[in-house]
C-alpha cells in the first residue's frame, strides 16, 4: 500500500494518515480541535502534537467549544502546569479566545462547519497533479490566506495562512494526498 511520504513509518503517524488526514470533517468541535492543535503545532512537528493529542483532549475538555469558552485564569494556570501538553501561555490563551470566537461564529454563521466549508477552494484552482514537489510549494493558498485574514478580523489568534492551510488539508477541504497514494 502506497502512502504520502510525510507519514513515514511511525505507527501513530501512519494511522493518522490512513484514517483521518484529508477526510472531510463537518463537526464543529472536531474542526475547533484541529485548528487549535494546528496553532499549538506552530514551530513544532505535527507528530509531536499527535503524540500529545489525547492529553490535549483531556486538558481542553475534548475541545468542547462551550466548555473551553468558559475557561478562566485558574484554567490557564492549571494548563501551564500540565506536562502532557505544550505549555505555551499564548497558545493556551488563544485556544480559550478562539472558543469564545467560535461561539460568536456559530451565532453569526449557523455553525463553524458552515463557515469553514465556504472557504473550500474550487476544484479548478487546485493543481492537476499532486506530487511531493507540488506539495512542497503549497504552504499557503489564496483561500487559506483569505480564511486566515477573515478569522483574524473576527478576533481569532494563531491562525496564520500556513496554519490554516495545514488545517484545510487535514480536514478535507483540499485533497492533498499525492497522486500515487492509495488514500487519494
Amino acid at each position: 500500500m502506497k502512502r504520502c511520504w510525510w507519514c513515514g513509518d511511525d505507527p501513530l503517524y501512519v494511522k493518522y494518515h490512513d484514517e483521518e488526514w484529508g477526510k472531510p470533517v463537518r463537526d464543529d468541535n472536531r474542526l475547533f480541535e484541529k485548528i487549535c492543535l494546528e496553532g499549538f503545532q506552530a514551530g513544532l512537528s505535527w507528530l509531536t502534537i499527535l503524540r500529545k493529542r489525547e492529553n490535549f483532549r483531556r486538558a481542553f475538555a475534548n475541545f468542547d467549544i462551550d466548555t473551553v469558552a468558559r475557561f478562566r485564569a485558574r484554567d490557564v494556570t492549571r494548563l501551564l502546569k500540565d506536562e502532557g501538553i505544550i505549555r505555551h501561555r499564548g497558545k493556551i490563551e488563544s485556544t480559550i479566545n478562539n472558543a469564545q470566537r467560535a461561539i460568536e461564529l456559530r451565532h453569526q454563521e449557523g455553525s463553524v462547519a458552515e463557515y469553514i466549508w465556504r472557504w473550500q477552494p474550487p476544484r479548478a484552482s487546485r493543481p492537476r497533479r499532486i506530487t511531493r514537489e507540488v506539495l512542497m510549494t503549497l504552504a499557503t493558498t489564496p483561500e487559506s490566506t483569505a480564511l486566515s485574514k477573515d478569522l483574524r478580523k473576527r478576533g481569532w489568534t494563531f491562525v496564520g495562512p500556513t496554519t490554516v492551510y495545514a488545517f484545510m488539508q487535514a480536514m478535507g477541504l483540499v485533497n492533498d494526498h499525492v497522486d500515487d497514494c492509495s488514500f487519494k
